[in-house]
């Protein structure tokens, strides 16, 4: 039996009428979400048999995050949040019935598609960090840390039954229904975004206009600790080992000989990994640099156990695992950052944390497609284990050189302390 208390301090955020109708929203359209995500890079993987063909699909897909997220996150702390997501999803909304419009089409143009992405790459460079920072607005600071893992553990619950649909309506329906529905889905989003009240947000202080406010981003992350390890951390593990979108099709179908729906039950399985991993993450109190670090120490292993997965059905079991240890990783991170940066900036810290977990994407979405079409689909695997490897060695010397010279934690006004344990009130964080 649960201790008494134990949903109460899991679920606390939820106390919050405008975050249940956000929650709600949100698991509705990240679900369509991954509908459009698996059935549009099955719908490549089928028409071309190339892994670097699903490559630069993630590179269309990401690539506008490496060239836009850094100005988007200066918009964003410019912007009225709720105002911004009105936008963002209803062009998203828009960008799915296009795809849809595209798949009803025959032998409509690849090229089309990667269009298409591409176009939806660029809202999503603007609409991630809205979102992500939108949660400091909708709880009081107290229950922010507990708010992200919950929001986290939703992204999560989307990503068991997205790709679990998926499976279900590409062999019996087709990919077009799958992007019909994901455009359908926004109408949850937008009705939940006008339902709120206005007046219970806690409103973030609007950045003033000026020049050089991405450098100034830059400058504030380079000066804390706490900012700069689990950047560089995210920078390896972005590039080499969290680009699940393109590893998981390419090992199911290539290194183990499954089918899709193989591969939509493995991604399921990874998926319900992170939401119980997400459960466990969300009891904690504090959160340190080396708690990023064990992270991306163990998602590094259970890669390394994947990649030796001798069939299918061992690959789904293994792949729980996977799901646990990166959501304990990312998290970890989203919590540390949205905690410690000051509010003034944390359009600009999130929008160059996602430039660092997505704008990667364009980089090794083509390495890890030519690395499975060269050396196989297991040593993509391999190359994922050893960068979260590598990342954990970086996170933990960090973390040694800071605490090691006996520096405390500096503590912004209104920030909860990641030293020490904090108010117990919060317990703690692509879609």
């Amino acid at each position: 039996m649960p201790e008494p208390g134990f949903v109460r301090r899991t679920l606390a955020s939820l106390r919050w009428r405008n975050f249940r109708l956000f929650f709600f929203g949100q698991t509705v359209s990240n679900t369509g979400n991954w509908l459009t995500r698996i059935a549009l890079t099955l719908l490549v993987l089928h028409r071309t048999g190339s892994g670097v063909a699903v490559g630069v699909l993630s590179a269309c897909q990401f690539g506008p995050i490496l060239l836009f997220a850094p100005w988007a996150g200066v918009v964003v702390d410019r912007t009225e949040k709720r105002t911004l997501l009105f936008v963002t999803q209803t062009l998203e909304m828009c960008q799915s019935f296009a795809l849809a419009a595209l798949a009803f089409m025959h032998d409509a143009p690849l090229l089309a598609f990667y269009g298409t992405a591409v176009a939806g790459g660029v809202m999503l460079a603007f609409d991630n960090p809205v979102r992500r920072t939108f949660v400091n607005e909708m709880v009081a600071l107290e229950d922010v840390p507990n708010a992200v893992t919950v929001y986290s553990a939703m992204v999560n619950i989307s990503r068991i039954a997205g790709p679990a649909l998926a499976g279900v309506l590409i062999v019996t329906v087709g990919y077009g229904w799958c992007f019909t529905i994901d455009a359908a889905s926004y109408t949850t989003v937008l009705v939940a975004l006008a339902m709120m009240r206005t007046a219970e947000l806690r409103r973030l202080e609007a950045a003033p206009r000026g020049r050089g406010q991405i450098r100034a981003g830059l400058r504030y992350i380079a000066g804390i600790p706490e900012l700069w390890a689990p950047f560089g951390m995210l920078l390896i593990v972005g590039t080499v080992s969290y680009n699940f979108s393109v590893l998981f099709p390419l090992f199911v179908e290539k290194g183990l000989g499954g089918s899709d729906v193989a591969y939509t039950i493995l991604y399921s399985a990874f998926s319900a990994g992170a939401v119980a991993g997400a459960v466990l993450v969300a009891r904690r109190t504090t959160i340190r640099i080396r708690t990023v670090a064990v992270g991306a120490l163990w998602l590094g292993v259970a890669m390394l156990v994947l990649a030796a997965a001798p069939d299918v059905t061992i690959a789904i079991v293994l792949a729980v695992a996977v799901g646990g240890a990166s959501v304990a990783y990312m998290t970890a991170t989203s919590a540390i950052v949205q905690i410690r940066a000051d509010q003034r900036m944390i359009g600009r810290v999130l929008s160059i944390q996602a430039v660092l977990f997505a704008g990667t994407k364009p980089i090794s979405g083509p390495i890890l497609g030519a690395i499975t079409d060269t050396l196989g689909a297991r040593a993509a695997v391999v190359v994922g284990g050893l960068g979260a490897l590598g990342a954990a060695a970086f996170g933990l010397a960090a973390a040694r050189h800071v605490h090691g010279r006996g520096r405390r934690t500096h503590h912004e006004p209104g920030s909860p302390r990641l030293t020490e344990p904090v108010d117990p009130r919060w317990n703690g964080l692509d879609r």
